[in-house]
């Protein structure tokens, strides 16, 4: 009960006009910042942070909530209008949404994401308000070990089981790997495949390849086809800017499945939202291929919904972490904890004694900027979707303006451009040849945790590698992992026996006509 009045108090202060103000502007900045392609939620917090010296706390920390959850939005609007989403977090919502927008739904596909992102966020705001002290004790088990597997079990997720050819997943995820290990050394100091360049002592950011490899190498992948193909038709999106009933049914037990998948992953310093999405997504997939008619690949609204409240539910803990722990799990979370020490606050337990009325003010505003979201972006499903009214020479010359600004506002580097068109090319020849792009996004996202963890385990054992199975959390994801693999194995070798018996069938019947 008393969570349930201070969050009453919250919302009292949350509600007033000028905090009101404060969460709408947030949420419209975010979305507009999240709709450009390279920038994101942690772009705009990191832009506004020097604004907001002449706002106090609350309010700082209320704009921040709107522009957090406003700039996931913005992010999945481009990845699923444009296939070129902001951060990796709306990666694997343009899978079967970009698809979704290339058959005439883009509005439903903008509808089920805002819906998704609604239901995702929302029930992670309840849970964070009553469960966030079991969620924290939770994530303090995780060790190094635990971290490792937890790497291991995405890399295979997402390699062997999400996509369809297991030697070009596992092919993806060794070249997002080799680049995540571009850069000095954590450890021994020693630059690792610079080629003796200073400009790659920093590595390669994620959000140079992530915009090289799903933006820039879909728009040269695109020009090179359309010089071929192109029919001079413009994109339209047609139909109603809403679900159907049908639609509603079939994307409600993906949002739900999204929303438990991505919970547990907001106190876990795994990196954001990236590995509940993938997960999310993989899991419907196979759900998908068990049905008689499969829609993944056809702009499946379950590939879409899962995703988007798994990503969103997984923010809304993320915040939890940050003020139960001091523990930021995204870039934009740590953001926030910088901003948080510029007020001379610290996040933790003790925030919550310090600053109740900020703590339960923020909390409350999570919950309206879920309602303002949803307000603001289901009657402007068509005028987002309008977009791909735009002649697709001007739009992609424009697509890939934005992802040069974009990257260079983010580094101020020309180099970054030259690595950008780099990774584009490389893109565009993944694309070309059939290789899925989510294994190498995730090597590149998980592949210094995994090499920081496997080290941290050996060199506290002793070099022991024994360690890595110790914890009952370890054996469970193994075990999880092998389980999932063979099921995966199964189904596809049932698929071939069913393939070439219809093969056999179909022959047979052919016969006759033969002869």
């Amino acid at each position: 009960m008393d969570a349930l009045q201070m969050l009453g108090e919250g919302f009292a202060a949350a509600l007033t006009p000028i905090n009101l103000m404060w969460v709408v502007i947030g949420c419209l900045l975010g979305t507009a910042v999240g709709v450009l392609p390279g920038l994101g939620s942690s772009m705009a917090v990191a832009l506004l942070l020097p604004i907001t010296f002449s706002l106090d706390p609350t309010a700082a920390f209320i704009m921040f909530a709107g522009v957090y959850f406003g700039g996931l939005f913005g992010d999945s609007t481009m990845g699923i209008l444009m296939n070129t989403p902001g951060q990796a977090s709306a990666i694997a919502s343009t899978f079967e949404g970009h698809k979704m927008a290339l058959n005439g739904r883009a509005a439903q596909a903008l509808a089920t994401a805002a819906i998704g992102a609604f239901i995702g966020g929302f029930v992670a705001c309840v849970l964070l308000v009553f469960l966030a002290p079991a969620l924290a004790e939770f994530s303090s088990r995780f060790g190094p070990a635990e971290f490792f597997a937890l790497a291991i079990f995405a890399f295979a997720a997402t390699s062997s089981v999400v996509t369809d050819n297991a030697l070009k997943g596992l092919t993806s995820l060794f070249i997002g790997l080799g680049i995540a290990v571009i850069g000095i050394d954590a450890v021994s100091g020693a630059p690792r495949f610079t080629m003796d360049s200073p400009y790659l002592f920093d590595g390669v950011s994620l959000v140079t390849v992530s915009v090289g490899i799903l933006a820039l190498g879909e728009v040269i992948y695109v020009a090179c086809l359309e010089r071929h193909t192109s029919n001079g038709k413009l994109l339209r999106a047609k139909g109603r800017p809403w679900l159907s009933r049908k639609e509603f049914r079939e994307a409600t037990p993906a949002w739900l499945r999204g929303t438990a998948i991505g919970l547990p992953f907001g106190v876990i310093p795994a990196g954001g939202s990236e590995i509940p999405t993938f997960l999310a997504y993989g899991l419907e997939k196979r759900l998908d291929a068990r049905r008689p008619e499969p829609q993944f690949g056809k702009g499946a609204v379950r590939g879409l919904a899962a995703p988007e409240a798994a990503g969103n539910s997984t923010t809304g803990m993320a915040m939890g972490a940050l003020l139960a722990l001091g523990l930021p799990v995204s870039a934009t979370a740590a953001i926030m904890l910088a901003a948080f020490r510029q007020y001379g606050l610290q996040p933790g337990p003790l925030l919550f004694d310090r600053a109740p009325a900020l703590v339960w003010s923020l909390l409350a505003s999570f919950f309206i900027a879920m309602i303002v979201l949803l307000i603001l972006n289901l009657p402007f499903a068509m005028l987002w979707a309008k977009l791909l009214l735009i002649p697709r020479p001007y739009l992609f010359a424009g697509i890939t303006v934005f992802c040069a600004l974009g990257i260079y506002a983010t580094s101020g580097s020309v180099i970054d451009l030259l690595i950008l068109l780099a990774i584009g090319v490389v893109g565009f020849l993944l694309r070309a040849m059939a290789f899925p792009l989510a294994p190498l996004i995730i090597g590149m996202v998980l592949g210094p945790l995994a090499e920081t963890s496997l080290r941290d385990a050996t060199m506290s054992s002793n070099g022991d590698f024994s360690v890595l199975v110790h914890s009952p959390i370890t054996i469970g994801l193994y075990v999880l992992l092998i389980a999932v693999l063979a099921f995966a194995i199964r189904g596809r070798i049932v698929a071939r026996a069913r393939a070439r018996a219809a093969e056999k069938s179909g022959s047979g019947q052919k016969d006759p006509v033969v002869r």
